[in-house]
Protein backbone atom coordinates (compact mmCIF):
# COMPACT_ATOMS: atom_id res chain seq x y z
CA UNK A 1 0.00 0.00 0.00
CA UNK A 2 1.19 3.51 -0.85
CA UNK A 3 0.71 6.59 1.33
CA UNK A 4 -2.22 8.81 0.46
CA UNK A 5 -1.31 12.03 -1.36
CA UNK A 6 -1.74 15.43 0.23
CA UNK A 7 -3.58 16.59 -2.91
CA UNK A 8 -6.21 13.88 -2.50
CA UNK A 9 -6.59 14.60 1.21
CA UNK A 10 -7.08 18.32 0.59
CA UNK A 11 -9.46 17.69 -2.32
CA UNK A 12 -11.69 15.40 -0.26
CA UNK A 13 -11.64 17.79 2.69
CA UNK A 14 -12.40 20.80 0.47
CA UNK A 15 -15.60 19.12 -0.81
CA UNK A 16 -16.81 18.87 2.77
CA UNK A 17 -16.39 22.58 3.52
CA UNK A 18 -19.33 25.00 3.62
CA UNK A 19 -19.19 27.34 0.61
CA UNK A 20 -18.24 30.38 2.72
CA UNK A 21 -15.29 28.53 4.23
CA UNK A 22 -14.22 27.13 0.86
CA UNK A 23 -14.28 30.66 -0.56
CA UNK A 24 -12.13 31.90 2.33
CA UNK A 25 -9.63 29.11 1.70
CA UNK A 26 -9.46 30.00 -2.01
CA UNK A 27 -8.90 33.68 -1.19
CA UNK A 28 -6.02 32.88 1.15
CA UNK A 29 -4.51 30.44 -1.35
CA UNK A 30 -4.55 33.20 -3.96
CA UNK A 31 -2.44 35.34 -1.62
CA UNK A 32 0.38 32.81 -1.99
CA UNK A 33 0.73 33.44 -5.73
CA UNK A 34 1.94 36.98 -5.10
CA UNK A 35 4.44 36.06 -2.36
CA UNK A 36 8.03 34.93 -2.73
CA UNK A 37 9.37 35.80 0.74
CA UNK A 38 9.44 32.67 2.94
CA UNK A 39 8.56 34.49 6.16
CA UNK A 40 5.45 35.99 4.54
CA UNK A 41 4.52 32.60 3.10
CA UNK A 42 4.77 31.11 6.59
CA UNK A 43 2.25 33.67 7.84
CA UNK A 44 -0.19 32.72 5.07
CA UNK A 45 0.26 29.00 5.74
CA UNK A 46 -0.59 29.63 9.40
CA UNK A 47 -3.66 31.55 8.33
CA UNK A 48 -4.74 28.57 6.21
CA UNK A 49 -4.06 26.25 9.14
CA UNK A 50 -6.38 28.28 11.37
CA UNK A 51 -9.21 28.26 8.81
CA UNK A 52 -8.94 24.50 8.26
CA UNK A 53 -8.67 23.96 11.99
CA UNK A 54 -11.85 25.92 12.69
CA UNK A 55 -13.53 23.83 9.97
CA UNK A 56 -12.54 20.72 11.94
CA UNK A 57 -10.25 19.33 9.28
CA UNK A 58 -7.17 18.56 11.39
CA UNK A 59 -5.23 16.68 8.71
CA UNK A 60 -5.13 19.71 6.41
CA UNK A 61 -4.72 22.19 9.27
CA UNK A 62 -1.66 20.35 10.59
CA UNK A 63 -0.25 20.02 7.08
CA UNK A 64 -0.23 23.80 6.75
CA UNK A 65 1.18 24.21 10.27
CA UNK A 66 4.03 21.98 9.13
CA UNK A 67 4.53 23.99 5.93
CA UNK A 68 4.91 27.10 8.07
CA UNK A 69 7.26 25.36 10.51
CA UNK A 70 9.52 24.22 7.68
CA UNK A 71 9.79 27.75 6.34
CA UNK A 72 10.49 29.12 9.81
CA UNK A 73 13.02 26.30 10.35
CA UNK A 74 12.31 26.41 14.08
CA UNK A 75 13.20 23.36 16.19
CA UNK A 76 10.25 24.00 18.49
CA UNK A 77 7.71 24.47 15.66
CA UNK A 78 8.98 21.46 13.71
CA UNK A 79 8.84 19.22 16.79
CA UNK A 80 5.33 20.43 17.57
CA UNK A 81 4.11 19.84 14.01
CA UNK A 82 5.66 16.37 13.99
CA UNK A 83 3.91 15.48 17.23
CA UNK A 84 0.59 16.73 15.88
CA UNK A 85 0.94 14.40 12.89
CA UNK A 86 1.85 11.59 15.28
CA UNK A 87 -1.33 12.19 17.30
CA UNK A 88 -3.36 11.99 14.09
CA UNK A 89 -1.57 8.79 13.13
CA UNK A 90 -2.37 7.13 16.46
CA UNK A 91 -6.12 7.63 15.92
CA UNK A 92 -6.18 7.05 12.15
CA UNK A 93 -8.09 4.07 10.74
CA UNK A 94 -7.22 4.48 7.05
CA UNK A 95 -3.81 2.82 6.56
CA UNK A 96 -2.86 4.87 3.48
CA UNK A 97 -3.63 8.11 5.33
CA UNK A 98 -1.77 6.79 8.37
CA UNK A 99 1.29 6.22 6.17
CA UNK A 100 1.02 9.78 4.84
CA UNK A 101 0.79 11.15 8.39
CA UNK A 102 3.85 9.14 9.37
CA UNK A 103 5.79 10.47 6.37
CA UNK A 104 4.85 14.06 7.26
CA UNK A 105 5.75 13.52 10.92
CA UNK A 106 9.12 12.04 9.98
CA UNK A 107 9.87 14.96 7.66
CA UNK A 108 9.23 17.50 10.43
CA UNK A 109 11.00 15.59 13.18
CA UNK A 110 14.11 14.84 11.13
CA UNK A 111 14.41 18.56 10.38
CA UNK A 112 14.05 19.33 14.10
CA UNK A 113 16.80 16.83 14.92
CA UNK A 114 19.03 18.33 12.24
CA UNK A 115 18.82 21.55 14.24
CA UNK A 116 19.38 19.80 17.58
CA UNK A 117 20.40 16.13 17.59
CA UNK A 118 19.89 16.00 21.37
CA UNK A 119 16.16 16.77 21.14
CA UNK A 120 14.90 13.62 22.89
CA UNK A 121 11.27 14.68 22.51
CA UNK A 122 11.69 14.69 18.73
CA UNK A 123 13.65 11.43 18.80
CA UNK A 124 10.90 9.63 20.72
CA UNK A 125 8.22 10.97 18.39
CA UNK A 126 10.30 10.03 15.33
CA UNK A 127 10.74 6.50 16.65
CA UNK A 128 6.99 6.22 17.19
CA UNK A 129 6.28 7.44 13.67
CA UNK A 130 8.58 4.81 12.16
CA UNK A 131 7.09 2.07 14.34
CA UNK A 132 3.43 2.91 13.84
CA UNK A 133 3.23 4.23 10.31
CA UNK A 134 5.98 2.82 8.10
CA UNK A 135 7.29 -0.44 6.73
CA UNK A 136 10.52 0.14 8.68
CA UNK A 137 9.47 -0.24 12.34
CA UNK A 138 12.92 -1.50 13.34
CA UNK A 139 14.35 1.96 12.62
CA UNK A 140 12.17 3.28 15.41
CA UNK A 141 13.01 0.38 17.71
CA UNK A 142 16.74 0.97 17.23
CA UNK A 143 16.29 4.64 18.15
CA UNK A 144 14.52 3.66 21.37
CA UNK A 145 17.15 1.04 22.21
CA UNK A 146 19.87 3.66 21.70
CA UNK A 147 18.14 5.88 24.26
CA UNK A 148 17.84 3.07 26.82
CA UNK A 149 21.49 2.10 26.35
CA UNK A 150 22.45 5.63 27.35
CA UNK A 151 19.61 6.09 29.87
CA UNK A 152 18.43 2.66 31.05
CA UNK A 153 15.59 4.15 33.12
CA UNK A 154 14.22 6.55 30.49
CA UNK A 155 10.48 6.43 31.08
CA UNK A 156 9.14 7.22 27.60
CA UNK A 157 11.56 4.98 25.72
CA UNK A 158 10.80 2.04 28.03
CA UNK A 159 7.07 2.69 27.75
CA UNK A 160 7.21 2.58 23.96
CA UNK A 161 9.41 -0.53 23.92
CA UNK A 162 7.11 -2.19 26.44
CA UNK A 163 4.05 -1.54 24.30
CA UNK A 164 5.90 -2.82 21.23
CA UNK A 165 6.75 -6.00 23.13
CA UNK A 166 3.08 -6.53 24.02
CA UNK A 167 2.07 -6.07 20.38
CA UNK A 168 4.62 -8.69 19.31
CA UNK A 169 3.58 -11.03 22.19
CA UNK A 170 7.00 -10.76 23.85
CA UNK A 171 5.40 -10.49 27.26
CA UNK A 172 8.47 -11.24 29.39
CA UNK A 173 10.34 -8.38 27.70
CA UNK A 174 7.33 -6.12 28.20
CA UNK A 175 7.21 -6.94 31.91
CA UNK A 176 10.84 -5.86 32.33
CA UNK A 177 10.22 -2.58 30.50
CA UNK A 178 7.22 -1.67 32.65
CA UNK A 179 8.97 -2.77 35.84
CA UNK A 180 11.74 -0.32 34.96
CA UNK A 181 9.21 2.49 34.48
CA UNK A 182 7.44 1.68 37.76
CA UNK A 183 10.71 1.84 39.69
CA UNK A 184 11.03 5.44 38.53
CA UNK A 185 7.33 6.34 38.60
CA UNK A 186 5.43 3.91 40.88
CA UNK A 187 2.09 5.62 40.16
CA UNK A 188 2.41 5.88 36.40
CA UNK A 189 -1.15 4.96 35.30
CA UNK A 190 -0.21 3.81 31.82
CA UNK A 191 2.69 1.71 33.07
CA UNK A 192 0.47 0.01 35.65
CA UNK A 193 -2.22 -0.71 33.06
CA UNK A 194 0.16 -2.08 30.44
CA UNK A 195 2.17 -3.98 33.05
CA UNK A 196 -1.07 -5.79 33.91
CA UNK A 197 -1.47 -6.71 30.23
CA UNK A 198 2.13 -7.91 30.09
CA UNK A 199 1.82 -10.05 33.23
CA UNK A 200 -1.46 -11.50 31.97
CA UNK A 201 0.15 -12.35 28.64
CA UNK A 202 3.06 -13.96 30.46
CA UNK A 203 0.60 -16.12 32.43
CA UNK A 204 1.05 -14.43 35.82
CA UNK A 205 -2.55 -13.63 36.71
CA UNK A 206 -1.76 -12.77 40.32
CA UNK A 207 0.66 -9.99 39.28
CA UNK A 208 -1.77 -8.82 36.60
CA UNK A 209 -4.47 -8.42 39.26
CA UNK A 210 -2.01 -6.63 41.56
CA UNK A 211 -1.17 -4.12 38.82
CA UNK A 212 -4.84 -3.59 37.98
CA UNK A 213 -5.70 -2.95 41.63
CA UNK A 214 -2.90 -0.37 41.86
CA UNK A 215 -3.97 1.24 38.59
CA UNK A 216 -7.57 1.45 39.80
CA UNK A 217 -6.45 3.16 42.99
CA UNK A 218 -4.28 5.70 41.16
CA UNK A 219 -6.91 6.55 38.51
CA UNK A 220 -9.68 6.79 41.14
CA UNK A 221 -12.57 6.90 38.68
CA UNK A 222 -15.80 4.95 39.36
CA UNK A 223 -16.43 4.03 35.71
CA UNK A 224 -12.84 2.95 35.20
CA UNK A 225 -12.93 0.95 38.45
CA UNK A 226 -16.08 -0.84 37.30
CA UNK A 227 -14.40 -1.96 34.07
CA UNK A 228 -11.24 -2.99 35.92
CA UNK A 229 -13.22 -5.02 38.47
CA UNK A 230 -14.92 -6.90 35.64
CA UNK A 231 -11.55 -7.74 34.15
CA UNK A 232 -10.10 -8.75 37.53
CA UNK A 233 -13.04 -11.10 38.08
CA UNK A 234 -12.41 -12.69 34.69
CA UNK A 235 -8.85 -13.45 35.78
CA UNK A 236 -9.80 -15.14 39.05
Amino acid sequence: MKPASVDSIIAVSRKQLPKTVADTVSTIENELTAISDSSQMAVVFKKLARVWGRARKPRVAIYYEARAAKLENSEKSLTFAGQLFLELLEHEEDRSVQMWEATEAISCLERALALNKDNEEATLALASAYIQGTAEPMKGVQMLLAITREKPEDVQANMLLGRMSIQSAQYDKAVKRFETVLKVEPENKEALYFAAQAYEGAGDKAKAIEMLEKCKKVVNNPEFSKDIDLHINSLK
